[in-house]
């Protein structure tokens, strides 16, 4: 059985839950790391380890209320390493304050880009 990851969230990174069991894979916070490659590597050896025995379905809910650039491309590259997953139906959750128009727009660039399905929920408070 393979571990699952948690990351406390900090002032600068988000709470990282992911759970091999469910599929569910939760980024919850902001993310604006010193170094932001450094602080997704886990994060995708997690998702490489995963792909060799995914669950049937797997979600990303995404609930960011804030991303700097670097984290941008961050996660573009684990969205783009979900897509090539085999064996498990990959979704998004792209959740956004319902006046929060750069995480809306920023969703909606995700999923222009990302061929994965792709949902965009609006919420009073993330």
């Amino acid at each position: 059985m393979m571990e699952n990851l948690h990351l406390v969230a900090s002032a600068k990174t988000p709470e990282v839950l992911f759970d091999s069991e469910s599929g569910v894979l939760l980024l919850k916070g902001r993310s604006i790391p010193e170094n932001s490659i450094e602080f997704y590597k886990p994060l995708n050896d997690w998702i490489d380890s995963y792909a060799s025995k995914p669950s049937t379905t797997t979600c990303i809910d995404m609930k960011l209320e804030y991303f700097n650039t670097s984290s941008s491309k961050c996660i573009l590259d684990l969205f783009k390493k979900l897509e090539k997953l085999d064996g498990t139906a990959v979704s998004v959750n792209w959740y956004f304050e319902e006046d929060d128009e750069d995480m809306e727009e920023a969703g909606e660039d995700y999923q222009a880009i990302i061929k994965l399905p792709f949902k965009m929920i609006e919420v009073e408070e993330i």
